[in-house]
């Protein structure tokens, strides 16, 4: 399968600007998601790569080979749409068999590579039905069928699961994952849910604005944002404005509305003591404690009189706000036992997971 190289692309729509030099790699048999909200450029890279999309600049490039310039047939890229794009009047098999008609394969090895490729999506044995007949966990199925058969170059994949329920989605990502790695597919697969970039992606790309904010494996990107725009796009997270004090071989010193933190040295930036920085904690990371051993202990502010009860319970997790210092802190517990936990004696956060972000970032706080 082909690597692919996107190097300063750049795409107008009259005057407005798509996409701002973007430039990213995708290894051979690679699995890239591109997240990002409504808007941010992701379904225009997906479609400029696939040859949908003339840039008004940069190069595309598979093994090497410049893509610009050629039409989006001659480029052998599998492509499943948000909508699946099926015809209704085919059976399942012609629907499959549609892209190798187009490419005057012989019909014996049609026949051979519908075959292979319904059965790689669990769905042989159901060539002969129409699309009207088949559930949508069913036609996604059939969609990625078609893109295989082709054999191509690369799988490019845009909001798949978009139109199926939640549980639906569940499992065709999980089936997703594994025909892209069965096959040994480069895929770049285009989302807004976060959930579904963390489960299935080797690397995720963060958009904002037709611009590429951090590029990373899931963890990295979830635990070590660069920006206040991906630390509040991916997750939930407290936000903070803080000053460091002071900095050594392993840890920074800030001052911030929760009180004085210990912030680990193993940050994505090193500001200088005096700095204006951000900070962010996210509500996981917030532990309850009657024994603490971290640097960074907190304890609640007295509730005044008659004040409501902060605790939400949703099953696996509670979640529960905290004032200290006169400010929120959104914390969650996981497995809780109770609606109402009662309040604990501190709540303890380690360095590690206090991450510094740049004050000027631009980023949405």
């Amino acid at each position: 399968m082909s690597a692919i190289e996107v190097q300063d692309l750049l795409v107008r729509y009259d005057r407005a600007l798509a996409l701002d030099r973007v430039s990213l790699s995708v290894a051979s048999g690679e699995l890239l998601m591109l997240l990002g909200p409504s808007g941010c450029g992701k379904t225009t890279l997906l479609r400029a790569i696939a040859g949908f999309v003339e840039p008004a600049g940069g190069s595309i490039r598979f093994d090497a080979e410049e893509m610009r310039g050629r039409p989006a047939h001659t480029r052998n890229v599998g492509m499943v749409f948000q909508s699946f794009a099926l015809w209704p009047h085919m059976t399942v098999a012609e629907n499959v068999a549609f892209g190798l008609r187009e490419r005057r394969v012989p019909a014996a090895e049609i026949a051979t590579r519908v075959e292979d490729a319904l059965a790689s999506t669990r769905m042989a044995g159901f060539g002969a039905r129409h699309v009207d007949e088949l559930s949508g966990g069913e036609q996604q199925r059939v969609a990625l069928a078609r893109a295989l058969v082709i054999r191509p170059r690369c799988l490019l994949l845009d909001e798949p699961l978009s139109n199926l329920d939640a549980k639906l989605r569940q499992s065709m990502r999980d089936e997703i994952r594994r025909l892209c790695k069965s096959a040994g597919l480069t895929t770049i697969y285009v989302t807004h849910d976060q959930k579904e970039a963390l489960a299935i992606a080797d690397r995720i790309s963060v958009m904002e604005a037709g611009r590429i904010l951090q590029i990373g494996a899931p963890a990295d990107v979830y635990r070590r944002p660069r920006s206040r725009a991906v630390a509040t796009f991916i997750g939930e997270t407290n936000l903070y404005e803080a000053r460091v004090v002071a900095a050594d071989a392993g840890a920074f010193r800030v001052e911030s509305p929760l009180g004085p933190l210990v912030a680990a040295a193993d940050q994505t930036f090193a500001p200088t003591p005096g700095a204006s920085v951000w900070i962010s904690i996210r509500p996981e990371c917030v532990r309850a404690t009657t024994a603490p051993s971290s640097p960074n202990v907190l304890r609640e502010d007295a509730p005044p009189d008659g004040a409501p009860d902060a605790s939400l319970y949703l099953g696996e997790i509670a979640e529960r706000r905290l004032r200290i210092g006169g400010v929120e802190l959104r914390t969650t517990e996981l497995n809780p036992r109770a609606a109402a936990s009662p309040i604990a004696a501190a709540y303890e956060i380690a360095p590690e997971d206090v991450v510094l972000l740049p004050a000027d970032d631009g980023g949405a706080g």
